[in-house]
């Protein structure tokens, strides 16, 4: 059988050969500007950063900024559609044995760090001991790391070494294990105690594998979540935390040149690839974030041209800007472009599968947890909150992603507050004081705590909901908290609701099964959902090619979450972008976090404006 993985190293060999490494300090671009000009992109996220630390970050706007700093072996490339891996600081595809249990990666020499003080003045090379030291740091306890969960129950050997260090309050790095070694000076290899046919995703992925000198860790110590320093295109500049942020050209870059492959019958993908082909990357001189929460002042700042892109158009202005679908005149008439897609995500409320309330196995609390979703205005949360920008979810499975069933159909978005009332009637969920709202069955009191942020789009949402429990006697009480604080809480297990998203990493389904898998409960399994009969099927899953046998496996995982219901899934998003004419080649990728190094802006005008002072930082619901 030919399984995904076989395909996707089969693709690499389609792809242009990579330029060779740079010379010392041969990191300047080649396009020649005027004197005094500059090519910066400036936009804005909706979600303040949480850090700069690849292994402790698990949010998608933390992890954007740390893949244009950072770099992991394989990357994905930029135009080809379906998602396509390609070497990063790989030499060349890995090498991965027939039986799924072996994965040696050879990397080009020559690729340097940023210059830093904690290289005391030397030119630091990357090696492959710094991959193996950076996987390893997943382990360590003294980190938390939220992507312990991609290698934990397969690098032979380091299962054991987080155990002692578990035990000694130190992990040791230099103890060598099988599963995880350095070959030679520009090869490592990883030895799985089981078979992983999607590992190799991971090494895509800069949460999982991206590369950190041992020296800067060690010098910034518990600090490292605000010192990065990468072999990556850009550089951390200016920092505001949760206002502002400036990434600026790494003038230390190796030599690579911009060979994206568009994919037949893509007109405006060809037109980026041929305009764009041969460039030195990165193109920007540097790259300036907002952190604006609020949509009004986000959709403001791009209409007066203080943003170059609006990336995730608000829903609330889909009608302003492309009613029907079409691009609104008025936008059009100033050479903005506009790039619809859908996502590989999922939207979702969770519950707290260790909450005495909304969590557990037991037939009380199963019903409870389908009660709020069948009570739930699915409707009104699509039409009004979504204003038709996504496609409701009947599973887990996002459409894009290996493993989605496009044939299942399910009540998960389905409003019927007629049965809820009835299903909360006959578990003893019942208003005993005749206040309108229930009890318990034990007869105390009854009130759900919904976490949520402080934004307009947050008042909505909080405002739906409220309606909905009203509807069936569900008395709800909203916790409001920023971003950063809702994450770590969440990660802690103190939230007992929570509507967050999750956006794959990859281009199958294992992304988002594993938020359910028990033991990654406290990184990316947030509902900390822990079911015997789940976490036996995702361990056989993640074991098989794909195909019939691994996709049965998905849908039985996910016939076992629509009844247990530790998730309220909402929807798959529909997004938009928009950008002014003087953007040229940002193209929507479905998984791909680093984008700024494929791309180029016109010089800036001189006349060009400074950021509104609205773009200040607030908080609110945000995407994994």
């Amino acid at each position: 059988m030919l399984h995904r993985l076989l395909l996707a190293l089969a693709l690499f060999a389609l792809a242009p050969a990579l330029p060779a490494a740079a010379a010392p300090g041969n990191g300047a671009s080649a396009q020649a500007d005027a004197p005094g000009t500059a090519r910066v992109l400036r936009y804005a996220f909706p979600v303040a950063e949480t850090g700069f630390d690849p292994p402790q970050i698990s949010d998608l706007y933390s992890a954007t900024m740390i893949a244009h700093i950072f770099d992991s072996p394989l990357q994905y490339d930029y135009l080809a559609r379906p998602a396509r891996l390609k070497p990063a600081t790989a030499a060349a595809p890995p090498e991965v044995s027939a039986d799924g249990m072996t994965i040696r990666v050879s990397l080009r020499p020559g690729i340097y760090f940023a210059d830093d003080p904690a290289f005391k003045g030397q030119r630091r090379e990357l090696v492959a001991q710094d991959y193996v030291y950076s996987i390893k740091r997943h382990y360590d306890p003294r980190w938390r790391s939220a992507s312990l969960g991609v290698f934990e129950e397969y690098l032979l050997g380091l299962r054991e070494l987080r155990a002692q260090a578990l035990r000694s309050g130190r992990f040791d790095y230099d103890t060598e294990v099988e599963g995880l070694r350095a070959i030679d000076r520009y090869t490592f290899e990883m030895r799985l105690a089981k078979p992983n046919f999607v590992l190799v995703y991971a090494l895509a992925e800069c949460r999982a594998t991206c590369a950190v000198a041992r020296e800067v860790i060690e010098a910034y110590g518990d600090k490292i979540m605000e010192h990065p320093v990468g072999t990556g295109p850009f550089r951390l500049a200016s920092w505001k935390r949760s206002s502002r942020l400036i990434f600026e050209r790494n003038p230390g870059y190796r030599d690579e040149t911009y060979d994206a492959v568009a994919p037949a019958g893509d007109p405006s993908s060809q037109a980026i690839a041929e305009r764009l082909r041969g460039r030195r990357l990165p193109m920007l001189d540097r790259v300036e974030i907002d952190i604006v929460e609020e949509a009004q002042p986000r959709w403001l700042a791009f209409l007066n041209n203080q943003h170059d892109l609006i990336e995730m158009v608000p829903n609330e202005f889909a009608q302003t800007a492309f009613p029907g679908d079409r691009l609104a005149a008025y936008l059009a008439r100033r050479g903005v472009r506009m790039d619809r897609y859908a996502r590989i995500d999922l939207r979702y409320t969770f519950f707290n599968w260790a909450d005495p309330v909304v969590g557990g196995p037991q037939p009380a609390q199963v019903a409870l947890r389908r009660a709020i979703s069948l009570g739930y205005n699915s409707d009104d949360d699509l039409r009004i909150l979504r204003r038709n920008q996504a496609l409701p979810a009947h599973g887990l499975v996002p459409p894009g992603a290996a493993g989605h069933d496009p044939a299942l159909r399910s009540d998960m978005n389905e409003y019927s507050p007629a049965r809820a009332r009835a299903l909360l009637d006959l578990y003893g969920y019942t208003d005993r004081d005749g206040d309108g709202f229930r009890e318990l069955p034990d007869g105390r009191p009854l009130t759900l705590e919904f976490t949520t942020g402080n934004d307009q789009s947050a008042k909505q949402g909080n405002e739906l909901w409220k309606r909905s429990m009203d509807g069936i006697g569900i008395r709800l009480a909203f916790k409001r908290a920023k971003w950063p604080e809702q994450l770590k809480a969440a990660r802690a297990g103190k939230l007992q609701m929570w509507s967050v998203g999750s956006s794959s990493s990859a281009p199958d389904a294992e992304s988002t099964l594993s938020s359910l898998y028990g033991p990654n409960a406290g990184r990316q399994n947030l509902s900390r959902f822990d079911l015997p009969a789940y976490n036996a099927l995702y361990e056989r899953m993640v074991t098989l090619p794909d195909g019939p046998a691994r996709n049965e496996l998905i849908r039985e995982m996910t016939r076992l979450a629509l009844a247990y219901r530790p998730w309220k899934v909402h929807v798959h998003s529909v997004s938009t972008d928009l950008t002014h004419p003087r953007v040229l080649g940002w193209k929507p990728h479905p998984v791909m976090r680093r984008r700024w190094d494929t791309i180029d802006v016109e010089p800036e005008p001189a006349d060009r404006g400074s950021a509104p002072a609205s773009a200040s930082a607030q908080s609110g619901t945000g995407t994994r």
